[in-house]
Protein backbone atom coordinates (compact mmCIF):
# COMPACT_ATOMS: atom_id res chain seq x y z
CA UNK A 1 0.00 0.00 0.00
CA UNK A 2 1.49 3.36 -0.85
CA UNK A 3 0.70 6.04 1.98
CA UNK A 4 -2.26 8.54 0.94
CA UNK A 5 -0.33 11.77 0.56
CA UNK A 6 -2.58 15.03 0.94
CA UNK A 7 -1.43 17.82 -1.11
CA UNK A 8 -2.60 21.90 -0.75
CA UNK A 9 -4.11 23.23 -4.24
CA UNK A 10 -4.16 26.69 -4.93
CA UNK A 11 -6.71 28.54 -6.19
CA UNK A 12 -6.86 32.18 -8.45
CA UNK A 13 -8.78 34.77 -7.00
CA UNK A 14 -11.82 34.27 -9.07
CA UNK A 15 -12.49 31.21 -7.27
CA UNK A 16 -12.99 29.22 -10.76
CA UNK A 17 -11.27 26.47 -10.18
CA UNK A 18 -7.95 24.94 -7.91
CA UNK A 19 -4.65 23.86 -9.09
CA UNK A 20 -1.49 21.99 -8.48
CA UNK A 21 1.47 22.10 -10.85
CA UNK A 22 2.28 18.31 -11.84
CA UNK A 23 6.13 19.23 -10.65
CA UNK A 24 4.45 18.61 -6.88
CA UNK A 25 2.28 15.49 -8.31
CA UNK A 26 5.72 14.06 -9.99
CA UNK A 27 7.41 14.22 -6.82
CA UNK A 28 4.98 12.32 -4.77
CA UNK A 29 4.57 9.66 -7.42
CA UNK A 30 7.98 9.27 -7.48
CA UNK A 31 8.99 9.56 -4.08
CA UNK A 32 6.11 6.57 -3.56
CA UNK A 33 3.42 8.37 -2.71
CA UNK A 34 -0.59 8.36 -3.80
CA UNK A 35 -1.42 11.94 -4.12
CA UNK A 36 -4.58 13.28 -3.45
CA UNK A 37 -5.52 17.34 -4.76
CA UNK A 38 -6.83 18.53 -1.17
CA UNK A 39 -9.95 21.79 -1.59
CA UNK A 40 -10.61 24.22 1.11
CA UNK A 41 -12.99 22.63 3.44
CA UNK A 42 -13.45 24.56 6.77
CA UNK A 43 -15.93 22.38 8.90
CA UNK A 44 -14.26 21.05 11.84
CA UNK A 45 -15.36 17.65 10.76
CA UNK A 46 -14.27 18.15 7.57
CA UNK A 47 -10.71 18.56 8.83
CA UNK A 48 -10.89 16.10 11.29
CA UNK A 49 -11.75 13.65 8.69
CA UNK A 50 -9.07 14.58 5.87
CA UNK A 51 -6.28 14.54 9.03
CA UNK A 52 -7.29 10.88 9.91
CA UNK A 53 -7.67 9.64 6.53
CA UNK A 54 -4.15 11.20 4.97
CA UNK A 55 -1.28 9.39 6.05
CA UNK A 56 0.95 12.69 4.94
CA UNK A 57 0.26 16.61 4.54
CA UNK A 58 2.07 18.57 1.41
CA UNK A 59 1.88 22.04 1.83
CA UNK A 60 2.82 23.36 -1.68
CA UNK A 61 3.91 27.10 -2.90
CA UNK A 62 1.45 29.66 -3.55
CA UNK A 63 -0.09 33.57 -2.76
CA UNK A 64 1.10 35.30 0.28
CA UNK A 65 -0.28 34.68 4.01
CA UNK A 66 -3.01 37.09 5.73
CA UNK A 67 -0.49 39.14 8.39
CA UNK A 68 -3.31 39.53 10.69
CA UNK A 69 -2.87 35.52 11.35
CA UNK A 70 0.11 36.62 13.09
CA UNK A 71 -0.81 39.82 14.18
CA UNK A 72 0.34 42.43 12.10
CA UNK A 73 -1.43 44.97 9.48
CA UNK A 74 -0.54 44.36 5.61
CA UNK A 75 2.40 45.98 4.24
CA UNK A 76 2.36 47.79 1.09
CA UNK A 77 4.47 45.17 -0.52
CA UNK A 78 2.16 42.44 0.61
CA UNK A 79 0.75 40.06 -2.43
CA UNK A 80 -2.30 38.21 -2.96
CA UNK A 81 -4.03 36.30 -0.17
CA UNK A 82 -6.72 33.62 -0.17
CA UNK A 83 -7.86 33.48 3.40
CA UNK A 84 -9.90 30.26 2.77
CA UNK A 85 -6.09 28.70 1.81
CA UNK A 86 -4.83 29.98 4.81
CA UNK A 87 -7.42 28.99 7.29
CA UNK A 88 -7.51 25.47 5.39
CA UNK A 89 -4.09 24.82 5.64
CA UNK A 90 -2.91 26.27 8.84
CA UNK A 91 -5.66 24.45 10.37
CA UNK A 92 -5.24 20.96 8.86
CA UNK A 93 -1.57 21.25 9.72
CA UNK A 94 -2.58 21.51 13.62
CA UNK A 95 -4.35 18.08 13.42
CA UNK A 96 -1.73 16.78 11.35
CA UNK A 97 0.99 17.70 14.33
CA UNK A 98 -1.76 16.73 17.00
CA UNK A 99 -1.60 13.20 15.26
CA UNK A 100 1.97 12.88 14.53
CA UNK A 101 1.76 13.11 10.78
CA UNK A 102 4.05 13.80 8.48
CA UNK A 103 3.89 17.67 6.96
CA UNK A 104 6.18 18.83 4.12
CA UNK A 105 6.10 21.96 3.44
CA UNK A 106 6.94 24.10 0.18
CA UNK A 107 7.76 27.97 0.17
CA UNK A 108 4.39 28.85 1.49
CA UNK A 109 3.77 26.08 3.18
CA UNK A 110 7.00 26.17 4.61
CA UNK A 111 5.67 29.55 6.27
CA UNK A 112 2.12 28.18 7.28
CA UNK A 113 3.70 25.28 8.75
CA UNK A 114 5.75 27.91 11.04
CA UNK A 115 2.40 29.90 11.64
CA UNK A 116 0.47 27.22 12.58
CA UNK A 117 2.61 26.45 15.75
CA UNK A 118 2.88 29.89 16.22
CA UNK A 119 5.64 31.68 14.53
CA UNK A 120 5.45 34.99 12.88
CA UNK A 121 7.04 36.00 9.04
CA UNK A 122 8.46 38.43 7.21
CA UNK A 123 5.95 40.04 4.78
CA UNK A 124 8.71 41.24 2.49
CA UNK A 125 12.38 39.97 3.11
CA UNK A 126 13.34 43.10 1.24
CA UNK A 127 11.55 45.80 2.80
CA UNK A 128 11.77 44.16 6.50
CA UNK A 129 15.32 42.73 6.81
CA UNK A 130 18.50 44.66 7.56
CA UNK A 131 21.46 44.66 5.35
CA UNK A 132 21.66 43.41 1.87
CA UNK A 133 20.08 40.13 0.64
CA UNK A 134 20.41 37.89 -1.87
CA UNK A 135 18.41 37.66 -5.26
CA UNK A 136 15.56 35.41 -3.75
CA UNK A 137 13.61 35.34 -6.70
CA UNK A 138 16.09 33.95 -9.56
CA UNK A 139 16.06 34.92 -12.97
CA UNK A 140 17.39 31.85 -13.81
CA UNK A 141 15.71 28.25 -15.16
CA UNK A 142 13.48 27.08 -12.04
CA UNK A 143 15.76 23.71 -12.04
CA UNK A 144 18.76 25.68 -11.55
CA UNK A 145 20.24 25.96 -7.67
CA UNK A 146 20.43 29.87 -7.23
CA UNK A 147 22.42 30.31 -3.61
CA UNK A 148 23.70 28.15 -0.95
CA UNK A 149 21.64 27.16 2.16
CA UNK A 150 23.47 26.21 5.35
CA UNK A 151 22.29 23.14 7.14
CA UNK A 152 22.19 22.82 10.57
CA UNK A 153 24.09 19.68 12.09
CA UNK A 154 22.26 16.93 13.80
CA UNK A 155 18.68 18.27 12.23
CA UNK A 156 16.14 16.34 10.06
CA UNK A 157 17.60 17.79 6.81
CA UNK A 158 20.85 16.89 8.16
CA UNK A 159 20.00 13.49 8.57
CA UNK A 160 18.03 13.70 4.67
CA UNK A 161 20.24 15.18 2.94
CA UNK A 162 23.27 13.95 4.65
CA UNK A 163 25.18 17.62 3.77
CA UNK A 164 26.45 20.33 5.35
CA UNK A 165 25.59 22.83 2.70
CA UNK A 166 22.98 22.43 -0.21
CA UNK A 167 22.22 24.65 -3.42
CA UNK A 168 18.79 25.78 -3.88
CA UNK A 169 16.14 27.25 -6.41
CA UNK A 170 14.89 30.47 -4.53
CA UNK A 171 11.35 32.04 -5.53
CA UNK A 172 9.70 34.06 -2.74
CA UNK A 173 9.69 37.46 -1.23
CA UNK A 174 8.41 36.31 2.29
CA UNK A 175 10.07 33.99 4.67
CA UNK A 176 9.84 32.60 8.25
CA UNK A 177 11.00 35.34 11.15
CA UNK A 178 10.69 33.73 14.83
CA UNK A 179 9.97 30.16 14.92
CA UNK A 180 7.30 28.57 16.71
CA UNK A 181 7.55 26.47 19.75
CA UNK A 182 8.66 23.42 19.56
CA UNK A 183 10.14 24.11 15.93
CA UNK A 184 14.32 25.10 15.30
CA UNK A 185 16.08 26.83 12.33
CA UNK A 186 17.74 23.91 10.30
CA UNK A 187 18.70 25.78 7.48
CA UNK A 188 19.48 29.41 6.67
CA UNK A 189 21.36 31.49 3.64
CA UNK A 190 24.89 33.33 3.52
CA UNK A 191 22.52 36.51 3.99
CA UNK A 192 20.53 35.09 7.35
CA UNK A 193 16.80 34.34 5.33
CA UNK A 194 15.67 31.28 6.97
CA UNK A 195 15.58 28.83 4.49
CA UNK A 196 14.41 25.57 6.53
CA UNK A 197 12.34 25.17 10.12
CA UNK A 198 11.56 21.97 11.52
CA UNK A 199 9.78 20.50 14.49
CA UNK A 200 12.21 19.38 17.23
CA UNK A 201 9.01 16.92 18.89
CA UNK A 202 7.68 15.29 15.60
CA UNK A 203 8.59 12.58 13.78
CA UNK A 204 8.50 14.55 10.45
CA UNK A 205 7.62 18.20 10.27
CA UNK A 206 9.93 20.23 7.64
CA UNK A 207 9.45 23.49 5.85
CA UNK A 208 11.76 24.30 3.03
CA UNK A 209 11.71 27.89 1.61
CA UNK A 210 13.10 26.94 -1.86
CA UNK A 211 11.26 24.54 -4.37
CA UNK A 212 12.68 20.81 -4.30
CA UNK A 213 10.03 19.82 -6.67
CA UNK A 214 11.45 21.55 -9.22
CA UNK A 215 15.01 20.55 -9.25
CA UNK A 216 16.59 17.06 -9.62
CA UNK A 217 19.57 16.96 -7.36
CA UNK A 218 20.16 14.29 -5.16
CA UNK A 219 19.04 16.32 -1.73
CA UNK A 220 15.77 17.19 -3.16
CA UNK A 221 15.10 13.55 -3.68
CA UNK A 222 15.65 12.24 -0.55
CA UNK A 223 13.53 15.24 1.21
CA UNK A 224 10.78 13.46 -0.68
CA UNK A 225 11.98 9.85 -0.21
CA UNK A 226 11.77 10.74 3.54
CA UNK A 227 8.60 12.28 3.78
CA UNK A 228 7.12 9.13 1.95
CA UNK A 229 8.81 6.53 4.29
CA UNK A 230 7.37 8.35 7.36
CA UNK A 231 3.85 8.56 5.85
CA UNK A 232 4.15 4.54 5.72
CA UNK A 233 3.81 4.17 9.16
CA UNK A 234 0.97 5.20 9.50
CA UNK A 235 -0.45 2.36 7.13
Amino acid sequence: MKPIIGITSSMETDKTHYAVTNRNIKAIVQAGGMPVMLPYLLEEEDLNQIANQMDGLYATGGFDIDPTLFGEEPHPQLGTIIPERDHFEIELMKKMLALDKPILGVCRGSQTLNIAVGGDMYQDIYAQMDGELLQHSQKAPREHGSHFVNVLENSLLHRLTGQEKIKVNSYHHQSNRRVGDGFQISGLANDGVIEAVESKEHTYALGVQWHPEAMNDEASQKIYQGFIEASKAGI
